[in-house]
């Protein structure tokens, strides 16, 4: 009877570590390699703050696995904890959506991630790389606009500051196209939010008018169209 009742236990203990929640329409492992023990956290924002919506524990094997059910495509971030990285930061963020995602990724480089499987982080993947040429030549102008500042040079600093603004209108202007030439993916509205939430009113308008109904329904859409309507009645 003994031996009957422990079968019964390990089978039940066997079944339990099996178990995958059944609404789970998300899958993500990966590897984060030179990780021997620590912890990774799978996050998102909820209200301008992070949430971990996961805990993975590691200890000896760098590789995990996630199951999570997600309603709408959507910015998730992981993070590593209790071990110093490389990396200059220790989290990497991913544009998660339903199927299965699988990230690659070092402690030496852990930010540099390889994620594959969702179609709205290859689509986010170019973005970042354009956007990020903007963002290395605003960078270069404001430091020679603080040589500029320290040598007292006027004209430069004019220059400088003419420069800048066609940057950055270039860069509005990028963000524009991006959105409205992506608009059947989540990332469309997702970019619109957070890069140019200060944009001319008619081109937002323009932006939440071709979201595809599918993206209009998302998170990012709902956000969007929201964020759409305050700003004018404000205006």
């Amino acid at each position: 009877m003994r031996y009957y009742l422990c079968a019964l236990l390990s089978i039940f203990l066997l079944a339990s570590c099996n178990h995958k929640d059944s609404n789970a329409n998300l899958h993500i492992a990966g590897n984060v390699k030179g990780l021997k023990k620590g912890v990774l956290y799978i996050k998102k924002i909820v209200d301008t703050s992070f949430v971990s919506i996961d805990t993975i524990e590691i200890d000896g094997d760098s590789h995990f696995v996630s199951e999570l059910q997600i309603d709408s495509p959507e910015m998730y971030y992981l993070f590593v904890d209790g071990v110093a990285t490389k990396s200059m930061d220790n989290s990497l963020s991913f544009f998660a959506e339903p199927g299965n995602i699988n990230i690659e990724t070092s402690l030496n480089h852990f930010s540099e991630a390889k994620i594959n499987g969702s179609r709205n982080q290859v689509k986010y993947e170019e973005f970042r790389k354009v956007i990020s040429r903007f963002n290395d030549q605003n960078l270069s102008l404001t430091e020679q606009k603080f040589d500029a500042f320290k040598d007292k040079n006027i004209m430069a600093i004019d220059s400088i500051e003419l420069r800048q603004n066609k940057n950055l209108r270039r860069r509005y202007l990028y963000v524009t196209n991006f959105a409205l030439n992506n608009k059947d993916y989540e990332v469309s509205p997702y970019v619109a939010l957070t890069e140019i939430p200060d944009i001319n009113l008619k081109y937002m308008d323009t932006i939440q008018k071709s979201m595809t109904p599918k993206v209009a329904k998302s998170k990012y859409g709902k956000t969007l169209i929201q964020f759409y309507k305050d700003r004018k009645k404000q205006e």
